[in-house]
């Protein structure tokens, strides 16, 4: 990984506040992310793609949703900063994953998603 594409991805708002959910959910949809960004699903998708293309971020189809999550090859130093991010600023998202537990248990999300 490349630091300066890491770095240029984590500048940015959006990107950084849907790796630091994927970190701490694990797995996200695109449409968990809208909820939980109040974001537009194409900007978010938008946004996913690019981390995808970078290489910090890996989808799966599940039906007709896409999940998200950190990439498993990302380097380690990559992995700890992230890691590291989430856990020192809570505060950052934790409205963000207030919006997201308002959706309800996870099985229950799925079946409204998307």
């Amino acid at each position: 990984m490349n630091p300066v594409v890491f770095y240029k991805n984590l500048a940015d708002e959006t990107r950084l506040k849907s790796l630091l959910l994927v970190v701490s959910e694990g797995e996200l949809c695109v449409c968990e992310l809208t909820c939980a960004l109040g974001i537009s699903q194409p900007k978010i998708s938008r946004n996913l793609a690019q981390l995808r293309v970078s290489g910090l971020l890996q989808d799966r189809r599940q039906g007709k949703w896409v999940y998200y999550r950190i990439c498993p090859d990302l380097p380690l130093w990559c992995q700890n900063v992230l890691e590291e991010t989430a856990v020192r600023n809570k505060g950052f998202i934790a409205g963000n994953l207030e919006q997201l537990n308002k959706m309800g248990e996870r099985p229950a999300r799925v079946a409204s998603c998307c």
